[in-house]
């Protein structure tokens, strides 16, 4: 019997969290491969949830900012010469440097899997700086990715462009997997899950829920955590945007799926929001709720398939407030949408999008 290929994924965030790590691990294992995931450990991560793929954590001293950079890559590169694998791979600019000097070092094939655009982020983009440090680490190591994919055409084509790249397209796509039980709320909510992080449309989302009589639950973490607290704060919300914290993605399915609506906004302010196909714009679909959207590339060419979600041509505050509205009152677009998410679910699927990874990987080989 042949040895099982060995692969290396490397991100930095708390590996319990990330859903589409997790399912192209389990993919990928479930496939013959020998997978292991690396990540960080941070101060408040719960014990590491067992999977059918290894998992490292790094411990660091810093958490953030370029010392937590510099530290965690260090450590990275140090724990990756040590470790046998056929095929590491690097996920997103922040481990890209590692992973490019262990598989020359080694010999070993590397993949880069841009989850989004890296220096059009809104914390990189709109910092000169910081931009200039991240757009050289892109330009100098991209180029030596023959191997990559990203989470949509449009960032594909991107990639093509600046670096003539022809990146395969995997998308964030959830599992056909309907959770066992609803939790009962008392109330209808909207739903916001994932990062909490810049750029996200919070700044106007909140102030746009002073009159909205359904209150905001927000699932997730993120860089702008504190920012949001404060806009509650400033706009007398505490009791209609409610804070739920980080919760595991089976528990988070659940909850989902027990929604008025979700919603997906991102503003406009560099190419990796616009260009963003978000995971839980797929997690709202396959939890059969209905959503707001903006009305970017990739979510029309979706939503012009399936109308599953209200797009709005814009995220500022009326445009917000109006949209959340209509999807409360107009129960016609209401119950559509919710049948368009019902149908479009048995489509949308992980268990079909898989088969592209595993021939991406199944390619490489030869």
């Amino acid at each position: 019997m042949l040895p099982k290929k060995r692969l290396i994924f490397t991100v930095t965030n708390d590996l319990n969290y990330d859903q589409r790590m997790i399912r192209i691990c389990r993919s990928l294992s479930a496939a013959g491969y020998e997978v292991t995931l690396i990540g960080r450990k941070m101060k408040k991560s719960p014990p590491l949830i067992k999977q059918s793929f290894g998992q490292i954590r790094l411990n660091c001293f810093f958490e953030k900012g370029f010392a937590f950079y510099a530290e965690y890559n260090l450590r990275l590169f140090s724990r990756l010469l040590f470790l046998k694998a056929e095929c590491i791979c690097a996920i997103d600019l922040d481990t890209i440097i590692p992973v490019f000097l262990c598989s020359y070092l080694k010999r070993t094939k590397r993949v880069y899997d841009a989850h989004e655009l890296f220096c059009e982020m809104k914390e990189v983009v709109t910092r000169p700086s910081r931009y200039k440090i991240w757009k050289w680490i892109e330009k100098t190591f991209v180029p030596h990715f023959k191997y990559g994919y990203t989470v949509c055409n449009a960032i594909a084509l991107e990639f093509h462009k600046l670096y003539g790249k022809d990146y395969a397209v995997i998308r964030n796509l959830p599992y056909f997997n309907l959770p066992a039980s609803v939790p009962d709320f008392q109330e209808p909510f909207f739903l916001y899950q994932g990062a909490v992080n810049e750029g996200r449309s919070f700044e106007t989302l909140i102030p746009a829920m002073k009159n909205v009589n359904v209150p905001l639950h927000i699932y997730g973490d993120g860089n702008f955590m504190n920012q949001v607290k404060t806009l509650i704060h400033e706009n007398d919300l505490e009791n209609r945007v409610l804070l739920k914290g980080k919760v595991h993605p089976e528990d988070l399915r659940s909850i989902t799926a027990s929604a008025f609506a979700g919603i997906t906004l991102f503003e406009n302010s560099g190419l990796s929001n616009y260009y963003s196909l978000a995971n839980r714009f797929f997690d709202y679909i396959m939890a059969g709720v209905p959503q707001l959207c903006v009305d970017y590339p990739s979510y029309r060419e979706i939503n012009d398939q399936f109308e599953v979600a209200l797009l709005i041509p814009d995220t500022k505050t009326e445009t917000i407030q109006k949209a959340l509205n209509l999807l409360l009152t107009d129960s016609v677009l209401y119950i559509r949408l919710k049948q368009n998410c019902l149908h479009a679910r048995n489509e949308l699927t992980w268990q079909q999008e898989e088969k592209k990874l595993i021939n991406f990987y199944k390619s490489i080989e030869k």
